[in-house]
C-alpha cells in the first residue's frame, strides 16, 4: 500500500471510530486556571493589583469556550461562576486544615506555592463543580491537568468534604464513588478503590453504581492504605494505619490495621 492508501486507511478508521466533531483547547483550559489561581490567591502569584472583574471575564470566555462544544445548557458557565466565592471558601478552609495538619508547614504562603497535596486539591474543587454542572469531560481534564504533576488522581465525581488535608500525596488514588467526610487527613499512596466489579451480559464493566468506600468526618488514613468497596463505612475519628486493606465497614473501630 503506497502513503495515499495508508493516509486513506487511516482517515477511514477514525471516521469509522470517533465520536466527537470539536476539538477542545487545552491550553486555553489552563490559562482559565491560571487566572483562577489570582483570582482566588492574587499576590501569592502577582504583586500587581488585580482586576477581579476582568479576571471573570476572561475565565468566563477561556471556560465557556469549551464548555459550549460540550453541553447545550447555555447556563452553566453563569452558574460555575456563581459558585467560584464556595469554592474559594472551601480552598481557604483546605489550606489551614494542610498548615494544621502538617508540623513540617510553616506558612499558608507555603502550602499555596509548593504543596502538590494543595495543588491536586484545587483542581479537585473546581473539576468537581463542572462534574456537577454536567461537563463530565472538561472536569477530567481539569483533573489530569492536576494529576500530572503531582501523580495524585481525585476523580472529580467524587463527594469531598471541607478542611481536606492531603500530605505528600504521590501516589493516592480518589474513585468517582468515593465520599469523604470533613477533616480527613490523607498521607501518600492511600487509595480508595473497588473491591470488584460487576459485568453486563456482553463481559462489559458496568457504569453509574457504587464502587468506592465511604469515609467519615475526623479520619486520618496514613500512607499506602487501601479502603476497598462501595458498601464499606469508614466511621466518624477512625484512625486507619499504613499499608492496611480494608474491605469491611469499620463499625465504630477507630483504629485499624488489617492486611
Amino acid at each position: 500500500m503506497d502513503k495515499k492508501g495508508i493516509a486513506l486507511s487511516v482517515q477511514n478508521n477514525y471516521e469509522s471510530f470517533v465520536e466527537t466533531d470539536y476539538t477542545l483547547d487545552v491550553d486555553k483550559i489552563e490559562e482559565a486556571l491560571k487566572k483562577l489561581r489570582l483570582l482566588f490567591f492574587g499576590r501569592y502569584f502577582s504583586q500587581e493589583e488585580q482586576d477581579q472583574e476582568k479576571l471573570l471575564d476572561e475565565i468566563s470566555q477561556d471556560l465557556g469556550n469549551e464548555i459550549v462544544k460540550l453541553s447545550d445548557d447555555a447556563t452553566i458557565i453563569m452558574r460555575f461562576l456563581n459558585v467560584l466565592p464556595e469554592i474559594q471558601r472551601k480552598l481557604y478552609k483546605d489550606i489551614e486544615a494542610i498548615y494544621y495538619g502538617d508540623p513540617a508547614c510553616k506558612a499558608y504562603t507555603e502550602v499555596i506555592l509548593s504543596y502538590p497535596g494543595f495543588y491536586a486539591i484545587f483542581h479537585y474543587r473546581i473539576a468537581h463543580e463542572l462534574y456537577e454542572l454536567g461537563v463530565p469531560i472538561l472536569a477530567r481534564i481539569i483533573g489530569e491537568l492536576g494529576r500530572e504533576k503531582t501523580a495524585i488522581d481525585i476523580h472529580p465525581g467524587a463527594q469531598i468534604g471541607e478542611s481536606f488535608c492531603i500530605d505528600h500525596g504521590q501516589g493516592i488514588v480518589i474513585g468517582e464513588t468515593a465520599v469523604v467526610g470533613d477533616h480527613v487527613r490523607m498521607y501518600h499512596g492511600v487509595t480508595l478503590g473497588v473491591k470488584r466489579f460487576k459485568e453486563d451480559e456482553h463481559g462489559h464493566l458496568q457504569k453509574g453504581w457504587k464502587r468506592h468506600p465511604n469515609i467519615g468526618n475526623n479520619v486520618t488514613l496514613y500512607a499506602n492504605a487501601t479502603i476497598l468497596g462501595g458498601d464499606t463505612f469508614i466511621a466518624d475519628g477512625s484512625t486507619i494505619h499504613a499499608d492496611a486493606l480494608i474491605t469491611s465497614s469499620s463499625k465504630g473501630d477507630n483504629k485499624r490495621n488489617e492486611q
